[in-house]
């Protein structure tokens, strides 16, 4: 017989006992005596009966513990008491445990999956059905463009059509969405419900670099197209024109009795040979957009490799009455780069302020450097120049296309060509009589 029946029964025994006493105490020595013994008898019973539902109890501790997940409890205090109450205590220890187990398990899975949704690139935020955010990454700030956000309405002041598109975009859709610094935003929807509560959870992507990509490689193929065609084309009327001004010279020429006609055919002989080696030679032109080599990397000073460009052009500039100055914020900032080629984007960009400056009263063209980021610099070149029409900033990067007499509309495209190669980005702001800033940002070392 374990401690706890052994217990109870000697407490039925004392019970038993004192009630038999109180009786013949009753009966012999009168009602205050008796009094005295029944208060001792309602005592035991109340005993018995805290030591009967300690049990209760227990359970009760047990279950508000799973309630409110407070698994630090531990049941040893009545171990004595038999193996009955040990093997109690221990499966209750052993059911808090595993939930303790189990919590810290959830915490720890919450922990890594926090972490890996606040270090992603990809922009991530979810809110419920009246848009109130419950989960927003820095990335989505980042790609946003703000620093807080509570409710997709509040969005409206950086992006206005951005929460209509949110709050109808389906689950499984995948939307386009660019933004006022021209980024292109792939936006993904997807739709859970959570303890009743609907909740949309949203994706965001900057495809602006890839899109550039394949742009860049479908005007690389037409152009190859289109100098394959042209070269296959014009060669051989090159050849043929060539034959015939010889046929002309020596068969012709010495026999005829029209030598007027002669030299008009002649000239006009001449003339298609000249257009068409123009042509030639502006098809060949196109090569080096279509064949540039890959980037040579090295560490590069980004003050040292403005000045150098700066030194090149110091002439022109005087010689053209243009008040240049450049600014390096950071003198010891360096680039991962291939020097040569970002030399030869800055010197075309410098060019074409010159250019554009050609009928300014008083021209200036004026270069800084500064860190945008803790990784990023943007090197600004700017001219106090008419600046560009609406309708052609949006063309001035196709190749071919030009805004100048004499351009040939190849070097703002290779420009952005090599900076992509670079992992940056090439940008331009301007407008009607105010002037043009090109920013190319690239990633520091």
């Amino acid at each position: 017989m374990n401690r706890f029946s052994i217990n109870i029964f000697l407490r039925i025994l004392l019970l038993t006992a004192s009630t038999i006493a109180g009786v013949e105490v009753w009966r012999t020595l009168g009602p205050i005596p008796g009094l005295a013994i029944i208060a001792l008898i309602c005592l035991q019973i109340y005993g018995m009966y805290y030591y009967m539902n300690r049990i209760n109890r227990k359970l009760t501790l047990f279950l508000e513990s799973i309630r409110y997940e407070d698994f630090s409890i531990r049941f040893s205090a009545d171990n004595k008491m038999g193996k009955s109450f040990q093997a109690l205590n221990y499966q209750f220890n052993e059911v808090l445990e595993a939930f303790r187990q189990t919590r810290a398990e959830k915490e720890a899975n919450l922990k890594y999956i926090d972490t890996i949704v606040q270090h992603i690139s990809i922009g991530v935020l979810s809110f419920d059905a009246e848009g109130r955010i419950e989960l927003i990454n820095p990335a989505a700030f980042r790609l946003l463009g703000i620093y807080r956000l509570r409710n997709i309405a509040e969005l409206r002041s950086a992006h206005p059509d951005l929460p209509e598109l949110l709050l109808q975009v389906h689950s499984g859709n995948k939307i386009l969405y660019r933004t006022r610094n021209e980024q292109q935003l792939s936006i993904q929807a997807a739709t859970v419900r959570l303890q009743g509560r609907l909740v949309k959870l949203i994706s965001l992507q900057n495809i602006h670099a890839e899109l550039q990509q394949k742009e860049l490689e479908a005007w690389q193929n037409l152009t190859k197209i289109l100098r394959h065609e042209i070269m296959n084309s014009v060669t051989p009327i090159v050849s043929l024109i060539s034959t015939m001004q010889d046929i002309i010279e020596q068969d012709i020429a010495p026999d005829s009795h029209q030598p007027e006609a002669i030299t008009d055919l002649m000239e006009a002989l001449e003339t298609i040979k000249s257009r068409s080696k123009g042509i030639m030679n502006f098809v060949n032109a196109y090569r080096d957009y279509t064949t540039l080599p890959k980037p040579q990397f090295t560490d590069v000073n980004i003050k040292e490799l403005i000045t150098v460009v700066s030194n090149l052009l110091q002439s022109d500039l005087k010689q053209a009455g243009i008040y240049y100055q450049f600014e390096v914020d950071s003198a010891g900032a360096e680039i991962h780069a291939d020097s040569a080629q970002l030399q030869m984007v800055l010197i075309n960009l410098i060019r074409n302020a010159m250019d554009a400056l050609e009928h300014t009263a008083r021209p200036e063209i004026k270069i800084t450097a500064t860190m945008t980021t803790s990784n990023q610099v943007c090197i600004s070149i700017s001219d106090n120049g008419p600046g560009i029409d609406a309708d052609a900033i949006n063309k001035i990067f196709i190749p071919f296309y030009t805004t100048k007499r004499k351009g040939s509309g190849i070097g703002l495209s290779l420009s952005q060509q090599i900076i992509q190669l670079h992992g940056g980005q090439l940008k331009v702001n301007s407008t009607s009589n105010n002037g043009t800033t090109f920013n190319v940002i690239l990633t520091t070392v």
